[in-house]
């Protein structure tokens, strides 16, 4: 709305400033026109007001001071620049009011130019003609008119031998004087329709301004109806977010009490089955240790019994967590890796696989998650070898490359089949695979050629040298 407003105020403004600029703007062309007329006949001028006061200062016969201003006015030089500065101020105040009334201005400049070949009046006449004249018909009247008096008058005079009323005409070429029309009536008549044209629009402007204001008005009235309903609205909509904002606490509120619900009962299922079970097993094994009646019994047993401690003790952090979700964790050891690779395959060689371990590169201190990714993968490897390939040879490879670490877990196949194979969910490599991703890593596993199975992962490190 105030952005119309705006707009069509502009636009009356500007009309009203164009027609103020057009009313200075004639003056200043009978300015121009005198001024022009007097600069280009001033040789002519100069010289019959020179020859004047010769004769007024030295006349023939004395004559007293009225009979000689009397001589000097009666002298054919004189009458001529009297009559040439005449029509020149004519011209000029005819196209001071050229604007309102075109027809004398049309009328001295025929008169200067049947008298004396004046074609300074033309270039006015001709802007004028474009800018005042109506009809089609008559521009073309009044540009045909000026091209006779410009060209006719003067081919008149040279036909017949004869010179212009107040003097001689200028001496040109034919080709200048075959162009003169174009640049002293043509160009002045094409800016003058060019301006009319404009003038046209702005008026145009401004009625369609006055409309708009009229439509602005009704409009601003119908839009502070909408703003007083849009206000009522707006204090509904603000009671309706309140209502939705507490229905949005209790839900999260129902939401976070049912998680905390179905962890607490995922928490007791674990410690009643998972928990229960590998107690008894720690049990057992500590039973079968003290009754051991070999060294490599109590060895197992002993292994088996800390194995089941581990396991117990990363279970009650694991229950803790989902007991209290949110809440610090008590401290845990540090997270295993590379200098924790053997302690992992020394377990593994006592329960029966045979493990070789080889290292390649320069070693160097590597991040922490990387070499914990590093053990997870021989760890997974090693789990999936127990439980489906039973006792036979593992090697274990780590290569230092440039910008990452290779792992590779190869086992050949068993000599005899596993008879009690261990239940697996199948996600131990999935979950494997997923952890390397998000260290932009790959994990490859299958059998491959000279081996009965293979898991290879691949783990970037970032620069050389970097440190935990």
């Amino acid at each position: 709305m105030t952005g119309g407003t705006a707009t069509s105020g502009a636009v009356t403004a500007y009309g009203a400033a164009a027609r103020g600029a057009g009313a200075r703007r004639t003056w200043v062309v009978g300015l121009a026109v005198f001024a022009v007329t007097l600069v280009f006949y001033s040789d002519r001028l100069s010289d019959d007001l020179v020859l004047a006061a010769d004769r007024f200062a030295s006349p023939v016969e004395p004559l007293p001071w009225p009979a000689a201003w009397w001589a000097v006015a009666a002298d054919s030089e004189a009458v001529r620049s009297g009559a040439i500065i005449a029509c020149a101020a004519v011209s000029a105040a005819a196209a001071a009011v050229a604007r309102r009334h075109p027809w004398p201005l049309f009328a001295a400049t025929a008169v200067g130019a049947v008298l004396f070949s004046s074609w300074p009046g033309f270039l006015a006449a001709s802007y004028y003609a474009g800018t005042t004249l109506r009809r089609g018909a008559h521009i073309a009247l009044a540009g045909a008119a000026g091209g006779a008096l410009l060209l006719g008058v003067p081919a008149l005079h040279h036909a017949l031998g004869t010179d212009f009323p107040l003097g001689p005409d200028h001496a040109i070429t034919p080709v200048e004087r075959g162009l003169s029309p174009l640049f002293v009536i043509g160009m002045p008549l094409v800016i003058g329709l060019w301006v009319r044209a404009r003038r046209q629009v702005v008026t145009a402007l401004a009625e369609r301004a006055g409309r708009l204001e009229g439509e602005h008005a009704a409009l601003a009235r119908e839009h502070a109806a909408l703003e007083r309903e849009h206000a009522a609205l707006e204090r509904e909509h603000a009671a309706l977010e309140r209502e939705h904002a507490a229905l949005e606490r209790e839900h999260a509120a129902r939401a976070e009490q049912a998680r905390i619900t179905e962890r607490a009962r995922i928490a007791r299922e674990m410690h009643d089955v998972v928990a229960h079970k590998v107690s008894l097993m720690v049990l057992h094994a500590g039973a079968l240790e003290v009754a051991a009646r070999d060294d490599d019994t109590a060895r197992t047993a002993e292994l088996v019994r800390a194995t089941g401690r581990e396991a117990l003790t990363d279970l009650r952090e694991v229950l803790g967590v989902l007991r209290a979700p949110g809440t610090a964790a008590e401290p845990r050891a540090p997270a295993p890796g590379l200098a924790d690779l053997d302690r992992l395959l020394d377990a593994s060689r006592a329960a029966g696989l045979t493990v070789e371990r080889h290292d390649e590169g320069e070693r160097r201190p590597l991040p922490a998650a990387v070499e914990r990714a590093a053990h997870r993968v021989v760890q997974e490897a090693l789990t999936n070898v127990h439980k489906h390939a039973g006792c036979t040879t593992v090697v274990v490879s780590v290569r230092y490359l440039p910008d990452s670490l290779a792992v590779s877990v190869r086992n050949s196949a068993p000599e005899a089949p596993s008879w009690h194979p261990l239940p697996g969910s199948g996600l131990g490599l999935v979950g494997l695979r997923e952890r390397l991703e998000l260290l932009g890593g790959r994990l490859r596993a299958g059998p491959e050629p000279g081996a009965a199975f293979v898991v290879r992962a691949n783990i970037p490190t970032g620069r050389r040298g970097a440190g935990r």
